[in-house]
């Protein structure tokens, strides 16, 4: 990256501390996973498990398929942690920086890591999937690590992190609407909290693109309109698919198929 563009990330040291760090929370205004599962020292604990698994009992398992998916996103955490370290002007230089841009980067991985906390319990609880095949699946991912293409550069990095969580945020809030039609309102707050999460994110991350530049801004607006034009693709494709779909085994429901 030429060396003016890294000086100007060098220069908004205070900007990032005035409008990017007033979007996290304090620990302590926080939820924390515990509060949304049942509680073990209490003596109703069975019975709040009992309850869990009833509840996930009425939903099907391409639900469970895409929740999974979304937990191993979730998991996945220590990857964008090291992604964010790579970016020029704005890595955590020591594992512990005062710099604005460090504090950021950790107090979010710190709210992102309750997501894939509360989801990873959840879905333990509910004895609708293979834990060890989703746990393999999550080293797998964590091993295999990710290039995104951002070539160190934080211009293209907070492009990406506002795509990231916008996705995550659409994708988290449809489990949360799906979990609500089938009955499991818990499961349904336990979604949509995350989703409030995400979307608190991707508006620090908007931030950050929008005041870069124009040019910056209108790539955000492209890379975060792509889920659009893929979804139009995907209903365009299968509307003019002839052979029927085929059945899939899935390890993480124990090898049951879900025709896709």
């Amino acid at each position: 990256m030429p060396p003016q563009k890294l000086e100007i990330f060098k220069s908004l040291e205070g900007w990032a501390e005035d409008n990017l760090l007033v979007h996290l929370k304090p620990v302590e205004k926080c939820w924390q996973p515990q509060d949304f599962l049942p509680e073990p020292e209490s003596e109703g604990f069975y019975d709040q498990v009992k309850e869990l698994r009833e509840r996930a009992k009425e939903l099907p398992d391409d639900y469970f398929v895409v929740l999974v998916g979304d937990m191993i996103t979730e998991e996945a955490l220590p990857t964008y942690q090291t992604m964010l370290n790579t970016l020029d002007g704005v890595r955590d230089e020591t594992g512990a920086s005062l710099t604005s841009w460090a504090i950021w980067t950790r107090a979010w991985t710190a709210e992102e890591n309750r997501h894939g906390d509360l989801l990873n319990k959840y879905l333990y609880l509910s004895g609708r999937v293979d834990m060890k095949q989703i746990e393999k699946t999550i080293q797998y991912l964590i091993g295999s690590g990710m290039d995104p293409k951002t070539e160190n550069n934080p211009y293209l990095g907070f492009i990406y992190t506002s795509f990231q969580e916008r996705a995550t945020f659409i994708s988290h809030g449809n489990t949360a609407r799906l979990a609500k039609e089938h009955g499991d309102m818990k499961l349904a707050q336990i979604c949509g909290i995350i989703a409030a999460d995400e979307k608190r994110h991707e508006t620090a991350y908007t931030k950050i693109v929008t005041g870069l530049s124009g040019e910056g801004n209108r790539a955000q607006e492209f890379v975060c309109g792509l889920p659009a034009r893929i979804r139009r693709l995907e209903e365009r494709a299968a509307g003019s698919a002839k052979q029927p779909s085929s059945p899939v085994p899935f390890s993480w429901i124990f090898g049951r198929e879900l025709v896709l």
